[in-house]
């Protein structure tokens, strides 16, 4: 420091820890259903996918499309509860993965960058905040049905994703 400047101080980068959002979407009904974990487990997983089930009682069949990360398979639900329910929910539930390296075809995605974007660009003290956080845009933009305006026909996927489809020769 001199006389007559102000102090400075170097900023100094402290990581405070992680945290998982995990992101149901019903995308045309503007519907959305988000829950924060402090990890990223096959049980986390699990229990989401049971939250989601009882959001939907009535449903034959919930499709889920999801990206491919190791735990997002049926053997989570073996692993997390005893093997009636596990098998109610792999029944439940049709598992519909996006192509590696296609996330963004995945509806949900947009959604979790919308609540990055709305609310996440700060710092955030707490897992407890963080919650408090997702939960209230959550609850705002279900208020509000704001809807995902998808116009990727499965022509388009065919035509940019070639080469993840299989082509026939006749």
């Amino acid at each position: 420091m001199r006389p007559g400047r102000s102090q400075r101080v170097d900023y100094e980068y402290r990581r405070m820890g992680t945290c998982n959002v995990l992101l149901a979407s019903e995308p045309l009904r503007g519907w959305r259903m988000a829950d924060v974990t402090q990890t990223k487990t096959a049980k986390d997983w699990a229990m989401f996918t049971e939250k989601i089930a009882s959001a939907y009682p009535n449903a034959e069949k919930i499709i889920l499309i999801e990206d491919n990360l190791n735990t997002h398979k049926p053997a989570s639900w073996y692993e997390t509860f005893p093997p009636e329910k596990a098998k109610a929910l792999m029944d439940k539930f049709e598992l519909v993965y996006t192509p590696k390296h296609g996330s963004w075809l995945n509806m949900a995605e947009i959604e979790l960058n919308v609540v990055s974007a709305q609310c996440l660009k700060k710092r955030i003290a707490s897992i407890e905040e963080m919650k408090n956080m997702v939960n209230t845009w959550e609850k705002e933009r279900n208020e509000k049905t704001k809807t995902i305006n998808w116009q990727f026909s499965t022509a388009d996927a065919r035509v940019k994703l070639h080469r993840l489809y299989p082509s026939f020769q006749i």
